[in-house]
This record gives structure tokens, sequence and C-alpha cells, in this order.
């Protein structure tokens, strides 16, 4: 089954960790032996893994912060650094591209040329190496990389087509995940732009304060790439019911995280609990179609390798290519063969061609 996997963070992990994603998770993985730090020689991405995963589409990032809390490789001492960082990681994904491996996804009909290549690919059984080139769609993980509201044009007409204004701590634009504050002075000038451009907000990592102040500026369309329910992980990191019912309500969709400690309570960064697995996913997924009471609104959104590797993904996922086991999982729920189609690719396709006006 083809599938759209909603966050990876594909240049960061390729610029900031070194990694060269043409090659196999096993070969980064024999690579970066004896490599200290966290996550290494444990990751689960690379483009080889996603054909084999059949991940026909996926929204990639560009990360980097300037919020003054430093930490290496994400945070930068200068809003200048940041930009360039970003600029940095929007070339590799045009790299990708001028080389035959991706292909940058920026409306309706580049949308329907790239999944109907990989449906015709997957029709023949073709050899997963054989697939055709993978689909990007351009997203930004905290807009601290855009000086400006004003400069938003610019990353529009580069390719770049969801924004996550925050991400951890205070933001130039937005409180993120483990603060309370709300809006900075630009962040509404900033989403008056994106209502003008069309550009798709992702809600992901607000603080509670920024997320409503948001909601009420901005009337677009509103996603949440990688998000979990704080009903079954109790922290601000996670969205409250309240919360997801606002995004079903506003047709929105919402992106399970397969980061462990979003899908178990207290768990501790750093530990490994092998009582995880991807069956805990779909918890969450059936936890957003319970209070949905249909399967329009859940889908896919991994984070995986998102500055850990197998140490801090269900014990049962040994590379990307391990989401194909999610529909038998699904089925086993009672999910009908159209509810599991919404949710491993179909919603994030409704969305992209609602917002994209076609």
């Amino acid at each position: 089954m083809l599938i759209i996997d909603a966050h990876l963070d594909l240049a960061w992990t390729a610029l900031q960790w070194n990694r060269n994603l043409l090659e196999s998770a096993y070969t980064i993985r024999a690579n970066e032996a004896g490599v200290p730090g966290k996550g290494r020689a444990q990751n689960t991405v690379s483009l080889p893994d996603m054909r084999r995963g059949r991940i026909a589409l996926s929204f990639v990032t560009m990360l980097a912060r300037s919020t003054g809390h430093k930490r290496e490789y994400l945070d930068y001492g200068s809003q200048t650094q940041a930009y360039g960082v970003a600029i940095g990681q929007m070339a590799y994904y045009r790299a990708l591209e001028t080389d035959g491996h991706a292909r940058i996804v920026e409306d309706g009909s580049k949308l329907r040329a790239q999944i109907a290549e990989w449906e015709a690919w997957e029709a023949t059984g073709a050899d997963p190496m054989e697939a055709p080139p993978l689909g990007f769609v351009l997203s930004m993980e905290s807009a601290d990389p855009i000086r400006d509201p004003a400069q938003l044009e610019e990353w529009w007409h580069a390719g770049l087509r969801l924004l996550g204004p925050a991400h951890y701590g205070p933001g130039r634009y937005a409180g993120g995940t483990g603060v309370e504050l709300g809006l900075s002075d630009s962040g509404a000038p900033l989403l008056c732009e994106m209502t003008r451009l069309g550009m798709i907000l992702d809600l992901t990592h607000l603080s509670d304060a920024a997320f409503w102040e948001a909601v009420k500026i901005y009337d677009g369309p509103v996603l949440a790439s990688h998000n979990n329910c704080r009903a079954l992980v109790p922290h601000q990191r996670q969205f409250s019911d309240e919360q997801l019912k606002l995004i079903i309500k506003r047709d929105g969709v919402v992106g399970a995280a397969f980061d462990i400690w979003m899908l178990q309570p207290g768990f501790i960064r750093g530990d490994s609990n092998k009582s995880v697995t991807i069956e805990t996913v779909v918890d969450h997924i059936d936890h957003l179609c319970q209070l949905a009471g249909n399967s329009r609104h859940a889908a896919i959104g991994s984070d995986l390798d998102g500055g850990f590797g197998r140490e801090q993904a269900p014990c049962d996922l040994d590379t990307i290519a391990d989401f194909q086991r999610l529909p038998d999982k699904l089925s086993a729920r009672g999910y009908t063969e159209a509810d599991i189609n919404n949710i491993m690719h179909g919603n994030w396709l409704r969305l992209l061609h609602s917002a994209w006006g076609d």
C-alpha cells in the first residue's frame, strides 16, 4: 500500500548528522558504529528504505532555531545563521531532485502526477529499487529562519508549502513545546501572510496559548503533522481532545508520531522501554478516529530519526519500511479497506488537494 508520511527531518539528518541518505539504513548504521551520541547507529530512515516502505510522498522539513537557548546542531546564535542553515537544507532537497532521487511537489497537478506514477508502478509489482522518485512536500518546523513576515513570499516561491511557527521553547513567532508563551508581536502578521499566500499551518509544537491564538487569526487549512493524543499521554507536547476536535472541525488531519516519549506516559528521554510497539501508535490513531466518528482525520507523521533512532522508536520497528505492517493492525481493529486507505495516504491527499484549490 502506498503511504504518505507527514514529517521527516531528512535534510537535518543528512547535513547536521552527516548521513548519506542514499545508502540503506543498515549501511548508515555500520558507518556510525562507535560514533558517540543519542541515536547514532540506530537510524531507521534512508531513501532506499523509504522506497521499500512505499513512501510515495512525505512532508520533509527545514529545521533551524534561533531561540537563544543553544543546543548543538539545532539552535544557532543568530537569526542570520538559522536562515542560512534552512536555505542549505532546502538546497539539499533541490539537489536530490536534480539527481533524480526525489520530486518537489508544489501543486495539485504535480501531486496527481506523483501518485499516479507510483500507483502505476505499484500495480506492476516491480522491485522497490526501481520505484519512481520519492515525492517531497517542503515544510518548515519553526519559523525562526524567516527573517520577517514579508519574506515569507520568497520562501513560497522557493517551494515552501507548510509552516509550523514554533518548535521547542520561545520561538521568534510563537511559544512552542515546554513554554506558556503565546504569539509574539510578529506572530499575527506571519499568520496573515500565510493566509494570503495559501500556506498551510502546521499546529504541531505550538504551546496551548499559541495554538488558540493562532486558530483565531488564521482561517486557512490546518494540520498537525506529527502529534499524538494528550488523553493517552498527558504532556503538553500532545494535543488535548478539545484541540483535536478543533482540527477535526476545520477538516484538518493529524499525523501519528512514532517517538516513544509521545507514546508512553512518563517516558524519560534516554531510557529504552521495549513495551511500546506499533500497536501503541494505532491506539492514538484509533482515539482520534473515535473522537471524529470517522477515519477522515487520522494519518501518519512519524518523526522517525528526528534526533533519535531505534532506541526511541517502537520496539517492533526496524526501519521505516515496517509501516507496511500498519494496515493489518488497523484491519484487526475493525477498520475497513476504505478507512485504512484514508489513514495510510488518502487523508493527506484530500487535505493537500483542498488547500491547493483542486
